[in-house]
């Protein structure tokens, strides 16, 4: 898929197929992962893959429609090699996001729902206390797809050399 057109269509979705994802498709997702940028390439994050019916069953219990899930990845993050940490497991989750679109599978970006349930969750998978746990992606296969919600504007949002200036 073109890149434009893959920014375009990836949507969060919260309604999956299960469908057998080949191995060869996660790594395509992990190593999208990692080739996004990290402050000082320190990359202060790993993942975990988890297909496992009843540890995905569990998870459900952060947000249902992770239960219809036919993998979950979650990303770990490790704050004290860097202070950068969040910023770059957004970076990572977001091209992660568009190579599992690109795949022709759906996910959903789950970080708010998790925070509370951050230290339950990391028991389940044995992630040690001084690390964080808070982006699960579940992957599926979508029934169906929506259409985009409507964004704003470019001109709307863009002021050019100072602010209140329009670009557009």
């Amino acid at each position: 898929m073109e890149f434009f057109e893959v920014v375009r269509k990836r949507r969060s979705l919260r309604s999956y197929q299960k469908v057998n994802i080949p191995k060869e498709d996660i790594i395509k997702i992990l190593e999208a992962g990692i080739l996004a940028p990290s402050g000082k390439n320190i990359q202060p994050f790993e993942f975990i893959v988890i297909d496992n019916e009843e540890i995905i069953e569990k998870l459900g219990e952060i947000a249902s429609f992770i239960k219809d899930a036919s993998v979950v990845i979650g990303i770990i993050a490790e704050p004290s090699q860097s202070k950068y940490w969040l910023e770059d497991i957004s970076a990572t989750t977001e091209n992660m996001l568009l190579a599992i679109e690109d795949l022709g599978y759906a996910s959903c970006w789950i970080e708010g729902y998790l925070l509370p349930k951050e230290e339950w969750a990391k028991k389940i998978l044995g992630i040690p206390e001084n690390k964080r746990f808070i982006i699960i992606l579940p992957i599926g296969k979508p029934y169906q797809i929506p259409q985009q919600k409507e964004k704003k504007k470019i001109s709307e949002i863009t002021h050019y050399n100072k602010y209140g200036i329009k670009y557009l």
